[in-house]
């Protein structure tokens, strides 16, 4: 049953030491960058360009390396150890035995993401005033609708990353391996479209960026000159993570452990 292996799931995560110092770090982490963010950034007159939402949650761009790893080394150490075996033969249904990992990684990188990001913007909201972002700079509704929506939307970002890296590990059976392809993904493949000298195909490979895509549910101003919407960003990065656990899926029922 889906419930046993969901329980037997959380148990093995929640007795691993690491997981904890994984999930502590990821928040102070994404807590420490986004304030320091929040500390430096100024806006010095009408309409500066800055993004009080992506000033303020800058740390969720280092905060998701750490959640990477850790739905990385929630299944990968199974694979690097041999115990996967153990596991499979106490759950065939291989299936069932993703989905509850998948499921509780998704579950606890809500609530640490929960955590960091209430945090992070409870120190912009009182920070960024200061520095310039008051309503006679163009910026009269901080603690609004699109703030919100930004907030929630990068819990949601983080998630989504945890279980693009669980379909990762999936597919590749290797810690490392997965490790370096998911942090490839997020980091290097913007990179490689700055590159792209033509400008209709470099948008459409920011379009298609999991990292760039997904992050642009944390844009509050200038909507129209992003390659996508919030929520058409995110449901990209949406894609990509359900996209690759299914192929994961599919690669861990037919292949053997």
């Amino acid at each position: 049953m889906f419930a046993d292996a969901l329980h037997a799931e959380w148990t093995k995560l929640r007795t691993v030491p690491g997981t904890a110092w994984l999930l502590a770090a990821a928040v102070m982490l994404t807590l420490a960058l986004s304030a320091t963010s929040s500390a430096t950034v100024t806006c010095d007159g009408t309409h500066c360009g800055e993004d009080p939402a992506r000033v303020g949650l800058l740390g969720v761009l280092a905060g998701q390396a750490v959640v990477a790893v850790l739905a990385v080394l929630a299944l990968g150490e199974e694979y690097g150890t041999g115990m996967i075996r153990l596991t499979f033969a106490a759950m065939p249904r291989r299936e069932a035995v993703l989905a509850a990992k998948a499921t509780v990684v998704a579950a606890v990188t809500a609530a640490a993401g929960l955590l960091a990001v209430l945090a992070s913007a409870l120190v912009a909201l009182t920070l960024l005033p200061g520095n310039g972002f008051t309503a006679a700079n163009g910026y009269p509704h901080l603690a609004g609708g699109a703030t919100l929506r930004a907030a929630l939307g990068s819990v949601l970002y983080l998630v989504l990353i945890a279980l693009l890296a669980v379909g990762v590990t999936a597919l590749l059976r290797d810690s490392a391996a997965a490790v370096g392809t998911v942090l490839g993904l997020l980091y290097l493949f913007p990179i490689l479209a700055q590159v792209i000298s033509n400008p209709d195909w470099h948008r459409h490979a920011m379009q298609l960026s999991p990292m760039q895509a997904g992050l642009d549910v944390q844009t509050t101003i200038d909507l129209a000159a992003q390659p996508l919407s919030p929520w058409q960003g995110l449901g990209v990065l949406a894609v990509w993570a359900f996209g690759l656990l299914g192929v994961g899926g599919v690669v861990m029922r037919v292949r053997d452990a």
